[in-house]
């Protein structure tokens, strides 16, 4: 009997122990979990630029490589462009040629054409006199009924033709005297504008072989290699704003309390130690849809999206580079 009830205390007791060891385990993962501060990790971003041209050509030199620190209009690449330069060729010819035809157009008639017209004009006037004259030697016999009215019709119709023939003469030689017409002045002065433009314009994609740097900062990516054929608008280096840096963050919005516009965060690099840094948040935004961590509703919870928190470093921090670790707590 009285080992029955040694072994029945003996139960109590490890039950008892039991149940103790289990109610100081939750309290302390209660603590625990109640106490462990949320840590967000994040990247370090950089503002990037493309060195592209406006002429499609091949890559001739390559002036810097990735990793290289550059300055603002500094040139990185030059590339070679046969058809630009038949181009430039084309433009001249054209230039030269619509000049040619303003100063043809704006000078007077050669002097041996004038001449020419004005010993016309006096070949008509002296038909014109001698055609007067028989006129009016047949009006005269034609009264005296000596000849016919035919014959004074006709005489009247080569006067009239001689007359015409006279005004005709005059009007050339006035035409080879005054040169070319306003409006064909006018018009060649259109050709040279028109050809000048061209020029101008060829003339501005030769500053498109060589190719500047927008910013001053470091080449990070170099796409093409030398020899190798580069079209319109095609990247060719990409230059990286190492003094335009933020830190970038995708934060569940029900881990969002706390974050907002100014407010000041204490980001940890860890590829530079454990030193922290103060950051100040300048952009908040909801990310796309499918970025939702929590696609599904459970135990009553609602579906949680996720924000991009962006901060920037309140002072600059030496040796930082795009593509680090950022981790807030």
């Amino acid at each position: 009997m009285k080992k029955l009830e040694q072994s029945t205390i003996s139960l109590l007791v490890g039950l008892a122990a039991l149940l103790l060891v289990i109610i100081v385990l939750v309290v302390i993962g209660w603590l625990t979990s109640s106490t462990q501060k949320l840590t967000i990790q994040g990247t370090v971003e950089a503002r990037e630029y493309r060195v592209s041209g406006k002429v499609a050509g091949r890559v001739e030199t390559l002036l810097f490589q990735e990793g290289d620190t550059v300055s603002k209009g500094q040139v990185v690449v030059k590339l070679d462009s046969p058809e630009l330069q038949a181009k430039i060729v084309q433009a001249n010819a054209q230039s030269r040629a619509a000049r040619a035809q303003r100063a043809k157009a704006s000078g007077s008639a050669r002097s041996e054409l004038v001449e020419g017209a004005f010993e016309q004009w006096q070949k008509a006037k002296v038909g014109v006199d001698i055609a007067r004259k028989s006129y009016e030697r047949v009006e005269n016999l034609y009264r005296q009924e000596v000849v016919s009215a035919q014959k004074r019709d006709e005489a009247k119709a080569q006067y009239d033709a001689a007359v015409a023939t006279e005004k005709a003469a005059f009007s050339q030689y006035n035409l080879a005297k005054n040169g070319a017409q306003a409006e064909d002045r006018m018009a060649a002065q259109a050709a040279v504008d028109a050809a000048n433009a061209s020029v101008d314009q060829v003339n501005s994609y030769i500053d498109e072989i060589n190719l500047v740097s927008p910013i001053s900062g470091v080449i990070t990516e170099v796409f093409p290699k030398v020899g190798e054929l580069v079209g319109q608008g095609a990247p060719i280096m990409t230059v990286t704003d190492i003094d335009d840096v933020w830190f970038s963050f995708n934060v569940r919005e029900d881990m969002l309390k706390g974050i907002t516009m100014g407010s000041k965060l204490k980001v940890r690099i860890p590829a530079l130690g454990d030193d922290t840094y103060e950051a100040e948040v300048f952009f908040i935004n909801v990310m796309a849809s499918y970025a939702t961590w929590k696609p599904t509703k459970a135990g009553g919870e609602f579906d949680a999206k996720t924000f991009e928190v962006r901060a920037k470093p309140v002072t600059r921090i030496p040796h930082m580079r795009a593509g680090m670790s950022a981790i807030v707590k």
